[in-house]
C-alpha cells in the first residue's frame, strides 16, 4: 500500500473504477451476446428456410434431370449453396461444438424436418475448409475448379467453418448441401470487448485518476503546511507567519486547533522557564544562608549532618535546573553540519595526546536541519556516558534520505535488560559510587525528542551496550 494520502486515494479509485467497468462490461457483453445468438438463431433459421426450398424443389425433379440441374448450377458459377447428389452420406471431420454452433445446428435441423413434413433422414455438422469433402469421390476444396464452389465456400484467409447438411432423398441418394453463415455471423467466435469499450474504459479511469488527483493534492496541502508547522513546533521554532487556512472544512478546523494548540504550549515554555528562573534565584539564595549558619555551629557531628544534608539539597537543585538548561535550548533551526559536530567532540581523542579510546566510522551524507549546540550535547552526552561506563566509544553512523542514525558503542558491561529504560530516569544510577547527577540519557533523549527522533539502548552480544540515536529527516 502507498503511504501517502494522495497514493491511497489514487489506489482505492483505480480499484474502484476497474471494479465498476468491469462489471458494467460483463452486463454489457452478456446481453450483446445474448443479442447476438438470438440474430443468429434467427439467420440459421433463415437458411434452413432456403435449404428446404432447394430439397423440395430438387424432390419435384425426375431422377434424370437432378444431374443435368447440378450440372448448369455449377456451369453458372454456382449458387448461394454448394449442392451436390451422393450415392452415400460423406464422413468429415466435425468442429468441436460451441454455443454458437450448437444454436445454429438445431435451429437448421428443426426447421428442416419441420419443413420437410414426413420423417426425414438428414444430418446437420460444422467442418473446417480444410476438412470439407464434397463428392463420393472424396474430393477436397482446393481439388475442384474454383468456379465451382470455391468462391461459396471460403474467405481468405479467415476460412470460417462450413455448414454441411446431408438429406437423404431416397434409395442411394444423398442431397449434399454445403454453404457459409452470413454476416455478421460467418466466422461463428465470440467476440470479447470491442476496442471502443477498451478506450473508453482507460479514458474514463485516467481522467477520473487525473481529478482525484488534483483535488486529493489541492486538499493535501494545507495537511503538508501542518505538518511542517508541527514539524517547527517540535523543534521550539517559532513561527514565521500565521498558517494560511485552507482546503475542506474539516481541516480548516483542525489548522485552528493546532494553531490554538501551538499557542497554549508557546505560552506553558514561556511560564514553565520562567517559574525555573525563579526557582533557581529562590533556592539559591536560602541553600547559601544555610551554609553560613552550618558553618557557625560548634558541634562539629551536627555540623557535618547538616552539611550532608545541604550537599545532597544542592545536587538536586543544580540536576533539576541543569536538565531543564540543557533540554530546553532556545536555538534558531538551521542546517547543521554533523561531521563535523562529531569530528570536534572526538577531536581531543584523536589528536597526539589523546588515548584513542574513541573511533568514527562512516559520516552524513548531507547537513540536517536542527539545533547546532541541542545536537552537540546530545551526541556528546551519548559519548561520555560511553567513556564514563564502557573505556571506549566506537561510533558508527548511517545516513540515508529518511533518517540519520549514530550508533555508539562501548566495551562496558552493559545495562541488565530490566533497566533499559530507568537509566533514561533523572537521577538513576545503576551503582551507588558512579559520579554525576545521572541525567546524560534522559537529557540526550529529549533533545532527540524534540527534533522528532529517538534514543534507545541493546545490549551488544559479546559485550558492550550499543546507544542508538535515530533523527528522522
Amino acid at each position: 500500500m502507498p503511504r501517502s494520502l494522495l497514493g491511497r486515494m489514487l489506489l482505492l479509485t483505480l480499484l474502484v473504477v476497474l471494479l465498476a467497468q468491469g462489471l458494467s462490461s460483463l452486463i454489457w457483453v452478456s446481453q450483446l451476446r445474448a443479442t447476438q445468438l438470438e440474430g443468429l438463431v434467427t439467420t440459421a433459421r433463415s437458411l434452413a428456410h432456403s435449404m428446404s426450398a432447394s430439397v423440395s424443389y430438387f424432390r419435384s425433379l425426375p431422377l434424370a434431370y437432378r444431374p443435368m440441374v447440378l450440372e448448369q448450377l455449377r456451369s453458372m458459377g454456382g449458387t448461394r449453396f454448394v449442392v451436390s447428389l451422393n450415392n452415400r452420406p460423406l464422413d468429415m471431420q466435425v468442429l468441436p461444438p460451441t454455443v454458437r454452433k450448437t444454436a445454429v445446428i438445431q435451429a437448421v435441423d428443426s426447421v428442416l424436418r419441420e419443413s420437410l413434413g414426413a420423417p426425414v433422414d438428414l444430418s446437420v455438422q460444422f467442418v473446417s475448409p480444410q476438412d470439407l469433402r464434397i463428392f463420393n469421390s472424396g474430393l477436397a476444396l482446393d481439388e475442384l475448379p474454383r468456379s465451382w464452389a470455391h468462391y461459396s465456400l471460403t474467405l481468405e484467409p479467415v476460412n470460417p467453418p462450413v455448414l454441411v447438411t446431408q438429406i437423404r432423398l431416397g434409395e442411394g441418394e444423398w442431397l449434399y448441401i454445403a454453404s457459409l453463415l452470413p454476416e455478421p455471423y460467418t466466422s461463428l467466435e465470440e467476440e470479447g470487448l470491442p476496442a471502443q469499450q477498451w478506450w473508453f474504459i482507460l479514458l474514463t479511469s485516467s481522467f477520473l485518476l487525473l481529478f482525484i488527483g488534483l483535488l486529493v493534492h489541492w486538499q493535501s496541502r494545507p495537511l503538508k503546511r501542518l505538518a511542517r508547522a508541527a514539524r517547527e513546533l517540535s523543534l521550539g521554532a517559532e513561527p514565521e507567519e500565521p498558517e494560511v487556512e485552507g482546503g475542506g472544512s474539516e481541516v480548516i478546523e483542525v489548522s485552528r486547533a493546532f494553531t490554538a494548540m501551538r499557542e497554549r504550549i508557546s505560552r506553558y515554555l514561556t511560564e514553565r522557564s520562567q517559574l525555573f528562573s525563579a526557582i533557581s534565584h529562590d533556592l539559591r539564595t536560602p541553600i547559601t544562608r544555610l551554609r553560613l549558619r552550618v558553618e557557625l555551629l560548634e558541634d562539629e557531628a551536627l555540623e557535618a549532618k547538616f552539611g550532608r544534608d545541604l550537599d545532597e539539597l544542592e545536587l538536586l537543585v543544580k540536576g533539576a535546573l541543569q536538565c531543564v538548561k540543557d533540554t530546553d535550548i532556545h536555538e534558531n533551526i538551521e542546517p547543521v553540519d554533523l561531521n563535523h559536530v562529531l569530528d570536534c567532540l572526538i577531536e581531543p581523542f584523536l589528536s597526539p595526546g589523546g588515548d584513542g579510546r574513541v573511533t568514527l566510522h562512516g559520516g552524513a551524507w548531507k547537513p540536517y536541519p536542527g539545533k547546532p549546540l541541542a545536537l552537540k550535547r546530545c551526541m556528546g552526552n551519548l559519548i561520555d556516558n560511553a567513556l564514563k561506563y564502557g573505556d571506549r566509544a566506537h561510533l558508527h553512523v548511517e545516513d540515508d534520505p529518511k533518517a540519520f542514525i549514530l550508533h555508539v558503542d562501548d566495551e562496558g558491561p552493559g545495562v541488565p535488560a530490566l533497566r533499559l529504560e530507568k537509566v533514561f530516569e533523572p537521577h538513576f544510577r545503576l551503582s551507588g559510587n558512579q559520579q554525576g547527577y545521572g541525567l546524560g540519557l534522559g537529557i540526550a533523549r529529549n533533545i532527540a525528542h524534540s527534533h522528532g527522533g529517538e534514543v534507545s539502548l541493546r545490549n551488544l552480544p559479546e559485550r558492550g551496550l550499543r546507544v542508538t540515536l535515530y533523527l528522522p529527516r
